[in-house]
């Protein structure tokens, strides 16, 4: 799989190995690897090493299959996977909140990828193999809906189908404050922020990205609050944290992107994927899946709810 990055202003002077680990979300030692291996390229030409600098406007390309493979994911039986559905192409689960997705720099185990690969070992060939049959993910944080290939015919499928933007995707957010109007669409360009590029931004070099929403409701107690549906046109990374909070609402417990404040706390960002829909990747079929929201998010909103029948 290939990634291609545009290098913005907030990662200009940086070394090679540096944005390589960003993109690739690996090490930096990783990152040297790669690069030595001849798995980036910057403005089509291979990188000599992961020192060299870089300049706004570069283009940097990483082939994601040379991440460096010393050690493989295991199965780990330990993890709960919630499977809804599944059978010799695809598996939808409804990830729990605090699950980290797929092996990466800091857990390298106990993640969804070694649950999974308990239950479906013959995923381990299937796309890459340090993150095996996974073709979207969600944030740790972030419960709800995801489908993941158990063949490659299914995975090439659906990654294509993820660029194309052919797979709906609909969340559910608890975010600060009372919209304008009752839906509408955030059209904005998501990049590397500029004083942080740990952190997503809306940034005029970004890549296009466009959520609609929709407001379900509203409480004025303990705080005004608005229960918001989301739809991903694109799949960009922290697409609907970065977007709420470019517009002033942001997620509730969201401390990356402003979310976080003392008149309600939440552990974590309240965000929930409850909805995925998407054409089966061999058959054609249509496929819909739904996931209501888990008890943290749903105590939450009761808590809401009662404070304003008061």
């Amino acid at each position: 799989m290939i990634v291609e990055e545009t290098i913005p202003a907030a990662l200009a002077g940086e070394r090679l190995d540096r944005v390589v680990s960003l993109i690739a979300d690996i090490s930096r030692s990783e990152a040297r690897e790669l690069v030595a291996a001849g798995g980036a390229r910057v403005d089509g030409v291979d990188a000599p090493n992961g020192k060299v600098r870089l300049s706004e406007g570069q283009v940097v390309r990483v082939d994601l299959d040379k991440v460096p493979v010393a050690e493989l994911p295991q199965a780990d039986p330990g993890v709960p996977v919630e499977v809804l559905y599944e059978d010799d192409h695809v598996i939808v689960i409804n990830k729990p909140v605090g699950l980290v997705v797929h092996p990466a720099a800091g857990h390298g185990t106990g993640t969804l990828v070694n649950g999974l690969l308990a239950r479906f070992p013959e995923i381990a060939s299937v796309g890459q193999p340090l993150r095996p049959g996974i073709v979207h993910r969600l944030d740790a944080g972030t419960s709800g809906l995801m489908v993941v290939a158990r063949s490659q015919q299914a995975y090439d499928a659906l990654v294509d189908a993820m660029s194309d933007h052919d797979v709906e995707r609909e969340y559910m957010a608890l975010a600060w404050g009372h919209f304008d109007s009752a839906n509408g669409v955030i059209d904005a360009a998501i990049g590397r922020d500029p004083r942080d590029p740990l952190k997503m931004a809306v940034v005029r070099e970004g890549k296009w990205a466009r959520t609609h929403f929709e407001v379900i409701e509203e409480f004025v107690e303990p705080a005004e609050l608005s229960l918001v549906q989301c739809t991903l046109e694109t799949g960009r990374t922290h697409q609907i944290r970065v977007h709420l909070a470019a517009v002033g609402h942001a997620v509730v417990g969201d401390s990356t992107y402003g979310g976080s404040r003392s008149s309600l706390k939440s552990p974590r960002p309240m965000l929930h994927a409850a909805r995925l829909a998407f054409a089966h990747p061999v058959s054609g079929d249509h496929m819909e899946f739904g996931a209501g929201m888990p008890e943290d998010m749903v105590g939450v909103i009761a808590l809401c709810s009662a404070a304003d029948d008061e």
